[in-house]
């Protein structure tokens, strides 16, 4: 059976492994999973506009992802965390600006995607958390 291997992020990944003790990705074989991205920066500061939030989030996932050996084109799977602009509804800028950074991002590729309604997410003003699981082959590590 293969053994876990554990990624950091250069920058944001780094910091959170050495303040909070959580790494970024897991692989096992060829199986990788994230941890949940957010549209941040390096110092962990997002943008005041949604929409630009939500393209750093995929931003981050692709740092994250060729970290651990892989690249949006093996995404399998994705999971996303939302605070609605409406409460009940996740709203016109987080469907319309996920859809198209499937597209930019994946290509004629259509992974699975749940999309969840959250309160709140883990740092203050975060609206977007993006988790997705990869499959790639051993010879992209």
């Amino acid at each position: 059976m293969p053994q876990p291997e554990f990624f950091a992020t250069p920058g944001y990944g780094d910091r959170q492994l050495a303040e909070m003790r959580y790494s970024q990705a897991v692989r096992v074989g060829d199986r990788i999973e994230i941890s949940g991205q957010g549209g941040w920066d390096d110092d962990l500061n997002f943008p005041e506009d949604l929409e630009e939030e939500i393209v750093r989030a995929f931003g981050n996932v692709g740092r994250t992802l060729a970290t651990a050996g892989a690249t949006w084109h093996e995404v399998i799977a994705v999971h996303s965390y939302h605070v609605p602009e409406t409460p009940g509804f996740l709203g016109e800028v987080h469907n319309r600006v996920m859809v198209e950074q499937f597209r930019e991002h994946l290509g004629d590729r259509a992974p699975i995607w749940t999309a969840i309604g959250v309160p709140a997410l883990g740092a203050p003003g975060m609206r977007v958390e993006i988790r997705v699981t990869a499959v790639a082959g051993r010879s992209r590590v």
